[in-house]
C-alpha cells in the first residue's frame, strides 16, 4: 500500500538530478566555451592545443601548428656512406656504459656519425625514423645565425644594426632602442622574456612564444629589459626570433623561403622542411621548430666541417665561421656561446662545437677528429647535455 506514495517522490529525486546534471553540463560549456573566448581574446591557442602539446612528444610538434614549406633541393647531395656497427662503450655519468643503452635512457630516435663526410654509423630506434621529419627546437637557432651572417658577408646587415632600424615598430625608447644585431647574436639583448618552456605556465616566457597565435604582439607587450643591452649574456629565445624577423625583413621574403633559397637548397637537402608559424600564413617561430630529416639536419653540420663549403661552393665565409668558432659570451653557466652557436664544457682542449635543441637534439662538430655527430630524442627539458658531449667526444676519437 506504500508504494504509490513513494513512485512521485522518486520521480521527484529522479527530475532534480536530472536538473542537477543539465545545470553542471550547462556549466561545463559555458565554461569550456569561456576558455575558447579568453585564449581566442589573447592571442592564444585554444584549450584543445594546449591538452594535445601537453602530451605530444617534442619531437612531433610539427604537427600541432600551421607550417610553411622548405622545398627539397634540386640538386640532392646524398651523404656517401659506409656503415659499421655500433660496438663501444661510452662514458656515461662516471661509469663505463654501452652506447645503445645509454641512446636508450636518453629516449634517442636517431644518432648518425659522419667521418670526413662519410656517414659511418646509423642508429635508429625504429626505422620510421630514418626520413620521418623531427623538430629540432634550437638547432634553428644555427641555421638563423648562418643566414645572418651570410647577410652581414653581404653588407645587406651589419653587427652594428640596431634591432629597431630594420623592425621600427618595435620601438619602445630608452635602452631597448639600443639592442643591435650583435647583442641578439650572442644573447645580450636583455630582454626580459624567461627561457621558461613549462607546460603549465604556457601564457609567459618562451612558453607563451610557443602558444601566441600572434608572435609580433607578444613581443610588442614584453619590451622590457631586465639588463642594459651588451652588459651580459643570458640565454634568450626572443633574441633569436627577432634576428630571424630581421633576416626575413631584410630579404623581403618569409623565413621558410630565406632559408630555402639560401641555405637548403644549395647544401643539396633531400627532403622537403617546414617551419612552424604562428598561424596559417603567418610569421615563422624562428627560434625554434624548424622541422627536417636527421640527414638533412647533418647537411649543416658538415657545412660547418667543411669549413662552409659544399663542394667548391662557399655558403659561410671565412670571417664568419671564425665568428661562429669563436666563443666571446658564457650563456649558461660553463657554456660559451657565439652567433647562435654553443661551446661546451672542455671546449678549449676539444675545439669542437654544437647547435644544440632543448630535449636532446644535437648537430655536434668536431674539426679535430673530422667529425659530425647527430643526435634527435625526446628527453626532456634536462638532458645532460656535458655528459652527452662527452659521449660525442669518444664517437669522435674513433674516427678513422
Amino acid at each position: 500500500m506504500s508504494m504509490p506514495m513513494q513512485a512521485p517522490a522518486l520521480r521527484g529525486r529522479r527530475s532534480r538530478r536530472r536538473k542537477a546534471g543539465l545545470i553542471v553540463a550547462a556549466a561545463l560549456l559555458l565554461l569550456i566555451a569561456g576558455s575558447f573566448a579568453f585564449t581566442a581574446a589573447i592571442r592564444m591557442k585554444n584549450p584543445l592545443f594546449l591538452l594535445r602539446f601537453l602530451f605530444t612528444p617534442r619531437s612531433e610538434v610539427e604537427t600541432l601548428y600551421d607550417t610553411r614549406m622548405v622545398a627539397a633541393s634540386s640538386l640532392p647531395r646524398p651523404i656517401p656512406e659506409q656503415l659499421r656497427p655500433l660496438s663501444r662503450t661510452v662514458p656515461w655519468k662516471g661509469r663505463s656504459e654501452d652506447i645503445v643503452r645509454v641512446l636508450q635512457q636518453t629516449e634517442t630516435h636517431v644518432l648518425l656519425v659522419m667521418c670526413r663526410g662519410t656517414l659511418v654509423n646509423a642508429w635508429y630506434r625504429d626505422a620510421g625514423k630514418k626520413t620521418a621529419r623531427e623538430s629540432s627546437w634550437s638547432i634553428a637557432k644555427s641555421v638563423v645565425g648562418v643566414l645572418v651572417g651570410q647577410l652581414i658577408d653581404e653588407g645587406k646587415l651589419s653587427e652594428d644594426t640596431k634591432l629597431v632600424a630594420v623592425l621600427p615598430e618595435f620601438s619602445a625608447g630608452g635602452k631597448f632602442d639600443d639592442i643591435t644585431v650583435r647583442d641578439l647574436l650572442d644573447m645580450k639583448s636583455g630582454i626580459d622574456v624567461t627561457e621558461d618552456y613549462s607546460e603549465y605556465k604556457p601564457f609567459t616566457g618562451v612558453a607563451g612564444m610557443q602558444v601566441t597565435t600572434d608572435l609580433p604582439g607578444y613581443m610588442m607587450k614584453n619590451r622590457a629589459l631586465a639588463f642594459a643591452p651588451g652588459t651580459r649574456s643570458d640565454y634568450r629565445s626572443i633574441d633569436a626570433q627577432y634576428l630571424s624577423m630581421i633576416v626575413a625583413r631584410v630579404e623581403g621574403e618569409p623565413l621558410a623561403k630565406v632559408l630555402q633559397r639560401r641555405l637548403w637548397g644549395p647544401l643539396g637537402a633531400e627532403d622537403i622542411a617546414t617551419w612552424n608559424l604562428d598561424h596559417a600564413d603567418g610569421l615563422e617561430r624562428g627560434f625554434g621548430n624548424l622541422n627536417a630529416t636527421p640527414r638533412d639536419f647533418a647537411k649543416l653540420g658538415l657545412l660547418a666541417l667543411a669549413g662552409g663549403k659544399v663542394g667548391e661552393r662557399t655558403l659561410i665565409s671565412p670571417a664568419w665561421m671564425a665568428r661562429i668558432t669563436t666563443p666571446v659570451a658564457e650563456a649558461e653557466p660553463g657554456w660559451m656561446y657565439a652567433a647562435l652557436w654553443w661551446h661546451p664544457p672542455g671546449h678549449e682542449r676539444h675545439g669542437d662545437y654544437s647547435a644544440i635543441g632543448v630535449y636532446g637534439q644535437y648537430v655536434y662538430v668536431n674539426p679535430r677528429h673530422h667529425t659530425v655527430v647527430v643526435k634527435l630524442s625526446d628527453y626532456g627539458s634536462q638532458q645532460d647535455e656535458a655528459e652527452t658531449i662527452d659521449v660525442f667526444r669518444v664517437v669522435a676519437e674513433g674516427c678513422q
